[in-house]
């Protein structure tokens, strides 16, 4: 089996706007036939039937649930999603907070996380890892990799909040381009993914605050969502 993963941005979907074009989030106001036709899609693009894809509820905790196969409808409130299903697709859905996608390819673990400043705060990663060691899955050889979120020199804070944030997810405190408190997420994550001994860690630098080919909620709500996907399909499926 092999392990894909993919990331989508606003281009190429049926909603309008503010949600333009390819908004994959049901929550949050779009005509629900459009969002009904971008998930379709994404599933062809991807390879899949739409019932593999898997959803969650994110309501910014540290939930974490293992699923065996379809689900009908999105798993209720959780912010984490782990199986060692084949074929079966986790999906993460952001607009500034960051999607983390996991493996451990020799285990046949996969997880999907999404992580806000609340989730991150609480901690989310370190019970993502715990249900995948759970099914089987080591930390040394488990590949991580952050997607597009804010970034520290946008995402800017109370300098309470900052402080606090800190506290719990070391790395995360910085300053922004305009020199007032912010938070930089996947740094203070990433950081939390090395000291458990996670093996490999990969960071897409985009800013969804910045780049206007991604969601932001910041930037401009109501706004849609991008997602990240994580699934494994046949080694000899075509790349």
């Amino acid at each position: 089996m092999r392990t894909r993963r993919v990331t989508t941005t606003r281009a190429g979907g049926f909603s309008r706007a503010p949600y333009d074009s390819f908004n994959l989030g049901d929550h949050v106001g779009d005509d629900p036939e459009a969002v009904r036709r971008n998930r379709v899609r994404l599933a062809e693009g991807i390879g899949l039937a739409p019932e593999r894809l898997v959803w969650m509820e994110q309501v910014h905790s540290r939930t974490v649930t293992i699923v065996d196969g379809p689900q009908p409808e999105p798993v209720p409130v959780t912010d984490a999603l782990v199986t060692t299903v084949p074929e079966l697709a986790l999906v993460v859905l952001t607009a500034d907070c960051v999607p983390i996608l996991l493996s451990d390819d020799e285990a046949g673990v996969i997880a999907a996380v999404h992580a806000g400043r609340v989730g991150a705060r609480i901690g989310i990663v370190p019970r993502v890892l715990e249900a995948m060691i759970s099914v089987g899955a080591q930390p040394e050889r488990i590949g991580t990799f952050l997607g597009p979120a804010a970034g520290g020199a946008r995402y800017e804070v109370p300098a309470a909040m900052r402080a606090d944030v800190e506290a719990h997810l070391p790395g995360s405190a910085t300053t922004t381009a305009q020199g007032t408190p912010g938070l930089d997420l996947r740094a203070g994550i990433r950081r939390q993914l090395e000291a458990a001994g996670v093996g490999a860690i990969a960071v897409d630098p985009r800013c969804t605050i910045e780049d206007t080919t991604l969601f932001s909620h910041r930037r401009g709500a109501p706004t849609g969502r991008i997602a990240g996907v994580i699934w494994r399909e046949p080694a000899d499926s075509p790349v």
